[in-house]
């Protein structure tokens, strides 16, 4: 058994560079669907598995997938909970930015009804 828990050392900097790059997301993309092995990774990818290597041990380093051992293989897996952490830390901002824009709407909303109010005084 593989352990999953994530170092907490690893910040969401090195989660959000291991996913700015197009061939991780994909591979992390394939993963959510189970495990794999590189030569299963590097198979719809036009590079060696050696490139694919160096981008599984990006996405290793950030916590986002972990290394199995199954005989003489050694798959990769998804680590799911990594990627609730960002979820979370993406969440937070978004309700952050929601009440922002609740808090602006309800602004506009007051400014709208003194306009109104003093142009219906003028009438």
């Amino acid at each position: 058994m593989v352990d999953v828990t994530i170092p907490a050392d690893i910040s969401l900097d090195a989660v959000f560079a291991a996913l700015a790059d197009p061939t991780r997301r994909a591979i992390v993309e394939r993963l959510s669907r189970g495990e794999a092995s590189v030569t299963e990774l590097a198979a719809p990818f036009h590079m060696s598995q050696p490139a694919v290597s160096k981008h599984l041990k990006v996405l290793e380093r950030a916590g986002l997938i972990s290394r199995g051992r199954d005989a003489q293989r050694r798959p990769r897996r998804l680590q799911p909970q990594r990627l609730e952490q960002l979820s979370e830390w993406i969440t937070t901002y978004r309700k952050n930015l929601e009440a922002s824009y609740e808090r602006l709407e309800n602004y506009l909303q007051t400014l709208q009804a003194k306009e109104d109010s003093h142009d219906q005084g003028q009438a």
